[in-house]
């Protein structure tokens, strides 16, 4: 089983994520015992991560270093990265 607990705090951890999305309707989730961890999705064929984005960083290289940093706790399925909102930063 892969670990959507580990998935989640290796994305939260890369610089230019402000942090994780639940998606439209809260939709990109993994239901574990007695939680519900919103902004990891793990499926069958594959992992969806949603995150907000902090301004400043560009999109396709935060989407590729989030990627890139959690496949190998995906278990070999593919991650698809959404980029749901953008925090300003001051």
């Amino acid at each position: 089983m892969t670990d959507a607990r580990a998935i989640a705090e290796k994305a939260r951890r890369v610089p230019g994520v402000a942090a994780l999305s639940g998606g439209p309707f809260g939709t990109v989730s993994t239901y574990l015992p007695g939680e519900r961890l919103v902004g990891v999705a793990v499926r069958d064929d594959g992992v969806e991560i949603s995150i907000v984005a902090r301004n400043g960083h560009p999109l396709p290289q935060l989407a590729a270093t989030v990627r890139r940093e959690v496949a190998g706790l995906a278990g070999g399925r593919p991650v698809n990265i959404r980029i749901d909102d953008l925090e300003e930063t001051s």
